[in-house]
């Protein structure tokens, strides 16, 4: 016979399960567990069989339950049980179960009475049942027999607490009935823990075995010694009825007979015995389901709310109808065309604060990346004047010339504008791979639809290709423009006469270093601020650090923190060139050099000074900051003197012709990379951005419908269609759980609190040891208690090895060969109560 309150509670419980499960979500209801606490023999076994409805306890006199035994119920279709050091193995016959308990008690604490705090873990899976923890504890003793140890009633005491003190625990504090009830050691453990007499409940068994003329009527009244949940009477199997293999069914025929018979108890037998018992704990089950369904109630209608859009549209979505299928095709093409156009043009609608899009990189490479580029391709000083020295004994050939050869000139300008194809074909090369990644970032949302994805992809993809080689071939002809003509007239070019060299310094400072020519409050123009690392100071003095740095037209310095209070060091920018340093292996970091072209210590005893950041980001971003300060690459000179001279000249006249052509070229060549860096983002914006963007928001759609395959393009994926299957069957199961959790709410009520009752006549446990003839009482007698944590954790026992061996105080195995404490009370400080959270 099943629990019949209990299958009351089932089929809701299981169909909210089930409707959760099929979404692969659990029903996170957590019910209590609920423990029987109480002396040896009080019949606790027989109360927890009672509940289950199954008879598969060991049974026996004197101490049984010797181990712990956590018995999990789990609802399943079939019924049988499992224990857990015997995985895999699965057990339909109970009367197996129970002698399996009884032989793994015995392999761990032997024969002989021993105990062990180890317990033994049963799950048992049947309809009948709901998801339970149940724990049977073994019997409360004071005197130690067999194999038992000397503090056997301090074990049991930690065993029995570390379960009773947990929230979530029911406690059955089972008393037989021929007992004093005062001195009830189950009832003065759940005062200890729970003092409010909330989650206890008192059960009185054996009230058949009572002397003639006694009865425990004003016990069970609760009209003496009252407990707040009051007490309930029980009659249990006796031995002679188990060893007769009377079964639940019948057992609970004649207990209902007995309450009902009995003078004392038959006008309360409606409230007595084992199923009254099963109805109050599954009430105390209904209300904790009901009070854990608000939450679990919000939680499910987040999920639904969240997905009521999405279900929405594929409940309206018909795969196999043409007309559903185009106006799709339309709105995804669409979508495509104002995403791509968001992430190019910058939008402030779900603005990515992680990564840089699209636009923001090629924005990077417009003015970070391609100005550093056109100044890394510049040569070395020693190269270019032997270049010119070449050009002009060239030009000279046999003849000695008076004059400067504009020749020489031309032929070394035209040689530097032909050096600019290399940086502007890999600038249109690293914005067409970007705009692909963008068009790529785009198409992805197109993963529904495997055929239209491809076919996008492949379409907009070949459109950048054929717009990145019409961009190709309009640079190389804005070169070759430059190669035709060298315009001599330009505004800005200085010309012979304010090329010669007596006006060398001032005037090739002024056009190279740009902001540093003139002595204005440039040096108060900050370029850049940020964090960087001073890696090569050494260990000894301090080793690296992290500084504040502020960038500016003629300095660079650095603070202690951005507050900018206190200032470490000024470096200035005369003469100052930057190079790339190597990454080390073990380093995270992105590390670049700025050092003195005249060998000067730029920074204490220190020839360089190398500056760490974080990212190759933050590197090229700096690199790009000192450019703009003057702080160029390690081949480029920026004084115009150069290193040295690459040639012995002997001819004062080629040397003044050779610095007045290096001025020259050097003022020419900074109008031509001025107009460089002006007209190519134009160019590359007008001649590919403009015009994918155009392309996909016009003829995109057009291109699609002329491969003739649109039905086709529309197929969803596999992964697609379990995808919107998933989550219309998703939506559909919370509808059935919110639906279910409604029925709970309505088919169940919730049963109030007893009011309290004055349980003072319950005195708080008592262990009296030589060291200790009294303990103090707990705080409801008015003293201070001993405080102390948690009950200690189940320890690892191992195997005895022989039946000599026996617990010790601390759950381990001693042998009797070694020196024992003798049959006395230990000397040691009984276990107070542990804290409850």
């Amino acid at each position: 016979m099943g629990n019949r309150g209990m299958e009351e509670l089932i089929p809701l419980v299981n169909r909210l399960q089930d409707a959760l499960s099929s979404v692969g979500q659990s029903c996170s209801l957590h019910l209590p567990q609920i423990a029987v606490v109480g002396g040896q023999s009080a019949g606790k076994s027989s109360v927890l069989e009672n509940f289950v409805g199954r008879d598969f306890l060991p049974r026996g006199s004197g101490i049984v339950t010797r181990r712990p035994l956590i018995l999990q119920l789990l609802s399943a279709t079939m019924e049988y049980g499992e224990f857990l050091h015997c995985k895999g193995k699965k057990f339909t016959d109970f009367d197996e179960i129970r002698k399996e308990i009884e032989t793994e008690t015995c392999r761990l604490t032997g024969s002989n009475k021993g105990i062990s705090p180890v317990p033994i873990n049963l799950r048992i899976h049947s309809p009948h049942v709901l998801n339970l923890t149940l724990v049977d504890l073994p019997g409360i003793t004071k005197v130690p027999v067999g194999d038992q140890p000397a503090d056997i009633e301090y074990q049991i005491r930690d065993m029995i607490m570390q379960y009773i003190c947990k929230e979530n625990c029911l406690i059955l504090a089972v008393t037989p009935a021929n007992t004093d009830l005062a001195n009830s050691d189950a009832l003065k453990l759940a005062k200890d823990v729970d003092p409010q007499g909330q989650r206890t409940i008192g059960v009185i068994t054996k009230l058949d075995l009572m002397d003639e003329g006694t009865d425990a009527r004003e016990i069970l009244e609760n009209r003496l010694l009252p407990l707040r949940r009051g007490y309930i009477g029980v009659v249990n199997r006796s031995q002679k009825d188990i060893d007769g293999k009377k079964d639940i069914k019948a057992a609970l025929l004649a207990e209902e007979k007995f309450f009902l018979s009995h003078p004392a108890y038959k006008h309360m037998a409606e409230r007595m015995g084992t199923p009254y018992l099963q109805r109050a704990l599954n009430q105390q089950l209904t209300n904790h389901i009901r009070d854990t369904l608000p939450a679990f109630r919000s939680h499910l209608q987040s999920q639904l709310l969240s997905l009521n859009k999405e279900a929405e549209q594929y409940r309206q979505y018909s795969p196999d109808d043409p007309a559903r299928r185009t106006k799709t095709l339309l709105q995804l093409v669409q979508h495509l065309a104002v995403d791509f156009e968001k992430l190019i043009e910058g939008s402030g609608d779900k603005v990515d604060t992680v990564n840089l899009s699209g636009g923001a990189r090629i924005n990077r490479i417009f003015h970070e990346y391609f100005p550093y580029e056109l100044v890394k391709i510049e040569s070395d000083e020693r190269k270019m004047r032997r270049e010119i020295n070449y050009a002009i004994r060239n030009i000279h050939g046999v003849r000695t010339g008076l004059f400067t050869p504009d020749m020489a000139f031309e032929a070394i300008v035209k040689k530097e504008i032909s050096r600019l194809k290399g940086p502007c074909i890999k600038f249109i090369d690293m914005v067409s791979q970007e705009l692909i990644n963008t068009v790529y970032q785009c198409i992805n949302k197109l993963s529904s639809f495997p055929k239209l994805r491809d076919e996008t992809e492949r379409i907009v993809t070949a459109e950048i290709r054929e717009q990145e080689s019409k961009c190709r071939d309009q640079v190389l002809l804005l070169i070759d423009i430059q190669l035709a003509y060298i315009n001599t007239k330009h505004e800005d070019f200085i010309g012979f006469t304010n090329a010669q060299p007596t006006h060398n310094n001032q005037s090739n400072k002024t056009v190279v270093a740009g902001n540093q020519g003139v002595a204005t409050p440039s040096s108060l123009i900050v370029i850049r601020k940020g964090w960087l690392t001073i890696s090569n100071i050494g260990i000894m003095k301090g080793g690296a650090k992290e500084y504040w740095f502020i960038l500016t037209a003629e300095s660079l310095s650095w603070f202690r923190d951005d507050e900018e209070k206190e200032k470490k060091y000024m470096l200035p920018l005369d003469n100052l060139k930057l190079r790339d340093v190597e990454k080390g292996f073990m380093s995270s970091k992105f590390v670049f050099a700025v050092f003195n072209t005249e060998s000067r210590n730029v920074y204490k005893d220190y020839k360089c000074l190398e500056l760490a950041c974080n990212s190759q980001e933050e590197l090229d971003s700096w690199k790009s900051s000192l450019l703009r300060a003057g702080v160029y690459p390690e081949k480029v000179t920026v004084d115009g003197q150069g290193n040295g001279s690459p040639e012995n000249f002997t001819d004062p006249q080629l040397e003044r012709q050779v610095e007045t052509i290096r001025n020259l070229v050097d003022s020419y060549m900074s109008i031509i990379y001025k107009t460089v860096r002006d007209l190519m983002p134009k160019t590359i914006m007008h001649l590919i951005i403009n015009s994918v963007k155009e392309f996909i928001s016009s003829e995109l759609l057009a291109q699609l419908y002329a491969l003739g395959e649109c039905s086709a393009l529309m197929d969803e994926s596999p992964e697609q269609q379990r995808h919107r299957e998933e989550v219309l069957r998703k939506h559909a199961a919370l509808k059935e759980a919110l639906a279910v959790i409604g029925e709970i709410s309505t088919s169940t009520c919730t049963t109030p609190l007893p009011p309290p009752v004055d349980s003072s006549w319950i005195q708080p446990s008592r262990f009296s040891s030589p060291l200790s003839p009294t303990l103090p009482k707990n705080s409801l007698t008015g003293a201070r208690p001993m405080i102390r944590g948690h009950a200690p954790p189940v320890p690892r026992v191992p195997t005895p090895t022989r039946p000599t061996a026996f617990q010790s105080a601390d759950g381990l195995q001693q042998l009797t060969g070694q020196p024992s404490r003798g049959p006395f009370v230990p000397r040691r400080q009984p276990p107070a109560i542990p804290n409850v959270k």
